[in-house]
């Protein structure tokens, strides 16, 4: 059974940085994409960032000059930087990984807090 494991979030404060880690293990065909979710308070759940395993990237428009996903496929662990953070950023983020079945899992959350 794959489950998605992030770890990482905390408070900081705004123009700082975090990182982000989801170790997804279970598949042993690996992951056919990975992808970073975010639910801001009172609001529904958006894309953040996503990558494939030929490496091809997507980002939300607002984050696309602050923050950097990459994968470490060995250790089936997907990474989200994030750089100048704002208030706005403050949500749950979640990890999203689908399979080459195209079965998706997610993970627990993790709260990001971007406050002074």
């Amino acid at each position: 059974q794959v489950q998605p494991v992030e770890s990482g979030g905390g408070l900081v404060q705004p123009g700082g940085s975090l990182g982000l880690s989801c170790a997804a293990s279970g598949s042993i065909f690996g992951f056919r994409i990975m992808a970073w979710y975010r639910q801001p308070p009172g609001k529904q759940r958006e894309l953040v960032a996503s990558i494939t395993t030929s490496g091809e990237t997507n980002y939300k428009s607002s984050v696309k000059d602050r923050f950097a996903i990459s994968t470490d496929n060995p250790k089936r662990t997907v990474y989200l930087r994030m750089d100048n953070l704002k208030p706005e950023d403050t949500a749950i983020y979640y990890c999203k990984v689908e399979d080459p079945r195209g079965r998706s899992f997610w993970g627990q959350g993790t709260q990001v807090t971007v406050s002074s």
